[in-house]
């Protein structure tokens, strides 16, 4: 039984494909205290140990997939990516070129130091700083300098344990290190600094989407009562009475003369009218004297609302800040909508009245469903739930990005090439850019870019895991304790060169600031350690810019990790 089984999965490599997937999600997702080891790592190690069963399989099966990866990478940083290149998000840009330049600088002073080759530096960097997309594109790279097939696969082979090694600490140590000893060495207290942040700001944090009792906004119905000081008022001056209240008044239904109608800003307020009145409730009952008695109508109150998310495209409002939208011409056909969340780069941001929006943002609002579609409209591209993908664009510019790639140019004896990895990455961030602009084509679904994402990654490591399952464990014991402590050193040393560079040089806000370290980084884990330390969504107003230029450096370091090693 067991000879046939390995016989079988040798046979048809595609079921170790599938195994090894199965296997390394699962063990990948249990749980040590609060750290897992990552679909990632899991995924190699289940590979590894099949992949001692002398499992052969094409090459192209992981290029393609990782192709496909870098592809989706490129599409979801994009609007950030370019967004960052404008003057108010060159800072961040800065701060993350330099944190970024730190870790290719560690990791080759440990490769140089250790007598490491380049598949070993290679599968350092990309270990320590939790990058697993440079084990691709430092193989093109590795393939690419014409070496002996016995020297190549000897440095390929390497780059995975390497890897292994130094990944655990990688991410686990810069979430520990990020949410603990960062504000130590900022000398904050981070929740305080984040809480004093959001009071200056005059906002808290955005709805999380969890279910409460309480609600921010309600709708209550209310009859003008005769001697009521807003009578004979237009329904636009009495909103205007409360737009500076976050969220603000608006009238979302009318009742006149026993007939509901829409309520228009022009139309003067009469005593007698029933309003149905959508406010904060602390609102409603300060006014409530004011305006009249309040009424169950449930006729009134019984409208269809809508919650949408808008992304937005429109060049009237990007680069605006919310109160500077309310008083643009724009604002007035969003009558009746209510702000909820704010999501940029994947990211639910808090967002209080400094927060300016730019194309790509993501605005989730509600309202009355006719208010929703009218304020859709103007602010952008209203992002409606669908599974189709256009593959026609996907594949396009994967097919041209490659193609850009694969040109080779020579300096002296020396072959540079952004290779078909690089030149997929280079084709997703601009087919990202150009969706978050043009909203007509190219849409990828949130599943579909998962997909892409996780098991074009995935399908990628399995493959490395099984074609180096047999040379790993010998590897292992080659170089493993050394290869942990220099890996502690990669991953470390640029989060000390950042805090401080960012507190001395760039004067960013503590919380700020170690959410730009963990986006530079692109250490999501390290993310939510940061969040749950600071009691505040305020880290991630670090993390995006940051998140898209360091995922874009990181990538391209594995590419100049082995010119400068070679």
């Amino acid at each position: 039984m067991i000879k046939w089984f390995i016989d079988t999965l040798q046979s048809y490599p595609e079921i170790a494909i599938f195994l090894t997937l199965a296997v390394g999600f699962w063990v990948g997702s249990l749980k040590f205290g609060k750290f897992s080891l990552g679909s990632v790592t899991g995924v190699l190690l289940s590979g590894v140990l099949i992949g001692q069963l002398q499992i052969a399989i094409s090459p192209n099966v992981k290029s393609v997939f990782f192709l496909m990866f870098l592809f989706a990478v490129g599409y979801s940083v994009g609007p950030q990516f370019f967004r960052g290149l404008k003057s108010d998000g060159l800072p961040q840009v800065f701060f993350a070129i330099l944190l970024c330049a730190t870790c290719l600088v560690a990791a080759v002073i440990a490769g140089k130091v250790a007598g490491y080759s380049v598949g070993q530096t290679a599968g350092l960097l990309s270990g320590a700083c939790t990058i697993s997309a440079v084990l691709g594109v430092a193989t093109d790279s590795i393939n690419n300098l014409g070496l002996p097939p016995d020297q190549a696969k000897a440095m390929l082979n390497a780059m995975p344990v390497a890897y292994a090694v130094t990944y655990l600490f990688g991410t686990a140590g810069s979430a520990w290190f990020l949410a603990t000893i960062g504000p130590k060495l900022l000398g904050v207290d981070l929740a305080k600094a984040c809480k004093e942040y959001e009071e200056k700001m005059g906002a808290g944090e955005a709805e999380d989407g969890t279910l409460s009792a309480y609600s921010k906004v309600a709708v209550r119905a209310y009859t003008v009562g005769p001697n009521s000081q807003f009578a004979g008022q237009a329904i636009g001056d009495f909103e205007a009475r409360f737009e500076k209240q976050t969220p603000r008044l608006w009238v979302v239904n009318l009742r006149r003369d026993g007939k509901i109608t829409d309520p228009d800003a022009k139309l003067a307020i009469r005593a007698g009218d029933v309003l149905a009145l959508a406010a904060p409730r602390a609102t409603l009952l300060q006014n409530e004297a004011a305006i009249g008695a309040e009424v169950d109508d449930r006729e009134l109150l019984d409208f269809t609302v809508e919650i949408l998310d808008v992304v937005i495209t429109s060049k009237a409002i990007a680069g605006k800040t919310l109160p500077e939208i309310r008083q643009h011409d724009v604002a007035q056909k969003g009558r009746g909508v209510f702000l909820r969340k704010l999501i940029r780069g994947g990211q639910e941001m808090p967002f209080n009245a400094g927060t300016r929006v730019d194309r790509g943002d993501v605005l989730q609002i509600a309202g009355a469903k006719r208010d929703v579609e009218r304020a859709a409209k103007e602010l952008g591209y209203p992002d409606r739930p669908t599974e189709k993908t256009d593959v026609v664009f996907m594949g396009l510019g994967i097919a041209i990005g490659a193609l850009i790639g694969a040109i080779v140019i020579k300096f002296g004896n020396v072959p540079v090439s952004l290779s078909t990895s690089g030149g997929a990455l280079l084709a997703g961030l601009v087919c990202g850019w150009l969706r978050s602009v043009h909203r007509t084509f190219g849409r990828i679904p949130g599943p579909a870019l998962w997909a892409f994402n996780n098991l074009g990654l995935t399908i990628f490591i399995a493959v490395v895991g099984l074609s180096t399952g047999p040379s790993f464990v010998t590897g292992l014991k080659q170089a493993g304790v050394s290869l942990f402590c220099w890996g502690v050193f990669v991953t470390l040393l640029p989060f000390v060169v950042g805090i401080y560079a960012g507190k001395y040089i760039f004067k960013m806000h503590p919380g700020i600031l170690l959410g730009a370290c963990a986006g530079a980084r692109t250490t999501t884990a390290a993310l939510g350690a940061i969040q749950e330390e600071a009691k505040s969504k305020v880290p991630a107003l670090g993390y995006t810019i940051t998140y898209a230029v360091g995922n874009t450096l990181l990538i391209i370091w594995g590419v100049v990790i082995v010119l400068l090693m070679k």
